[in-house]
């Protein structure tokens, strides 16, 4: 029988105990499993083995986990990076995957994935290996940027800025899409800064704003006399980001006829200025965003379908604030940081109750309601700790209308119990559970929450329910 042809896994981390129990849980017939503390030592032996696998924690010595990355990327182009730790930055994540990782794991989840992930990493340099000789090193990295500008922790989040880093290498186009106030513009603005294109321009346009009739002319340009006010020719925005990224935002409100040369510049890099015959070429990327269902669009006739091809080549999704509770408090705390260090406000904090009040709120205005309900309580808040009475909620919104619905809800309830034939609190729990599913958009965990009950209990009362109208 022909020996069987190890891959080779190296594993570096400051924690013996990891290094022992990665180890074993990775050991298999097929694996040969190095283990070290030092990422120098990992650097040597990823060498001297042509390893498959590299698993590195964020924080070795004395290269950082980053840092090793690169270096083995820079002499590997196809090595499989696994990084993991615990991960403050979501810079740390994004900038990971752009330089090629395989993958980024935190450490409260590494038990569960790991096994899996490298896996499908071995698979992959299996593959890659089949194809070494197709391989393409080149790349041009751009600075690294300085700062946070997307907030969360979530699971839902993690996914998000790990696609952000593998579409930022490439220049196809993305499709962001997401509820108002999710944070579509924020994440386009990531995508630009860990691109190639980081130093050219970045355009964003959002194209609900401007009438219909003006549209065409700003991003296009116009040449004197194109239109009635056309005094001078005038450089449009494809002009002015030549090289660089053009975000489009609210791109499902852009008319049929501007649609049309979008496309065109997506087809052939070309276009023309209105009024103009000159065709003009454009090196642009373009991001774009949307909080409708494009695939509605396309069936209503008011988007176009090929136009629609060429913009989904990837598409980003930003879960609302609801899906994603364990951001409220990360993000809410940021937000008042950066009121007091911006020099606006005295230092403040939340208190427990306070948290408590904004992570059993539903936010249909997303991040961006949170950002504004932060600055209206530093604004009218008379102390330093932020009670739950000092957040100004939207009260014509959906806190005062979602217990306006429970309240007419149990009125209902009353009424109908006069019907001898059905139970009082049969009636009464429809009808809840019925009302609180409107408060919050069908979201039965959030409905779950609201009143009180687990989510098993909910559908058992939605069944019901269901039963009841059947019959």
């Amino acid at each position: 029988m022909a020996d069987i042809q190890k891959q080779t896994v190296i594993i570096a981390d400051n924690d013996p105990d990891f290094l022992d129990w990665s180890s074993k849980h990775l050991e298999a017939e097929s694996v040969e499993i190095l283990t070290t503390v030092s990422s120098e030592e990992a650097f040597k032996l990823f060498e001297e083995k042509e390893a498959d696998l590299l698993i590195a924690e964020f924080n070795l010595r004395p290269i950082e986990g980053l840092e090793l990355l690169k270096k083995v990327r820079l002499s590997h182009p196809n090595a499989m990076v696994i990084l993991n730790g615990q991960i403050n930055s979501t810079n740390a994540v994004i900038e990971s995957m752009r330089l090629g990782a395989f993958d980024v794991l935190r450490r409260e989840s590494i038990n569960f994935e790991l096994r899996q992930v490298a896996e499908e990493a071995l698979q992959s340099a299996e593959q890659m290996k089949a194809a070494a000789d197709t391989a393409d090193s080149g790349s041009i990295m751009p600075p690294q940027a300085s700062d946070d500008s997307i907030i969360g922790r979530s699971p839902a989040m993690q996914d998000v800025y790990k696609l952000i880093g593998r579409v930022a290498r490439a220049d196809a186009p993305v499709l962001i899409t997401g509820e108002s106030g999710v944070g579509k513009e924020v994440v386009s603005n990531a995508i630009h800064k860990f691109s190639r294109r980081a130093k050219s321009e970045y355009v964003a346009i959002n194209c609900a704003a401007i009438p219909s009739n003006l549209l065409e002319s700003e991003l296009f340009g116009h040449e004197k006399g194109a239109f009635t006010g056309a005094v001078s020719q005038r450089v449009g925005r494809f002009e002015q980001c030549d090289g660089g990224t053009l975000f489009l935002d609210e791109i499902g409100d852009m008319p049929l006829e501007v649609q049309s040369k979008l496309l065109r510049v997506l087809q052939s890099g070309e276009f023309s200025r209105v009024g103009g015959n000159q065709t003009l070429q454009s090196n642009v990327r373009i991001l774009a965003a949307t909080n409708k269902q494009l695939e509605d669009e396309v069936e209503h006739g008011t988007f176009r379908e090929d136009l629609f091809y060429r913009l989904n080549v990837v598409r980003i999704h930003i879960p609302p604030l609801r899906r994603r509770l364990e951001d409220i408090r990360l993000l809410a705390e940021y937000f008042l940081q950066k009121q007091t260090t911006e020099g606006k406000h005295r230092a403040m904090q939340f208190s427990r109750e306070a948290i408590e009040t904004l992570e059993s709120y539903n936010w249909p205005g997303n991040v961006r309601e949170l950002e504004n309900l932060v600055q209206r309580a530093c604004v009218l808040a008379s102390g330093n700790v932020l009670m739950p009475t000092d957040l100004p909620f939207d009260q014509v919104g959906s806190r005062e209308e979602g217990r306006s619905k429970l309240e007419r809800a149990a009125c209902r309830f009353i009424n109908a119990a006069k019907d001898e034939a059905i139970k009082p609190v049969e009636i009464a729990m429809r009808e809840l559970v019925q009302a609180a599913l409107s408060m919050v958009e069908d979201d039965e965990v959030a409905a779950a929450k609201l009143l009180g009950i687990t989510k098993t209990e909910l559908k058992k009362h939605l069944h019901s329910t269901a039963a009841t109208e059947a019959n």
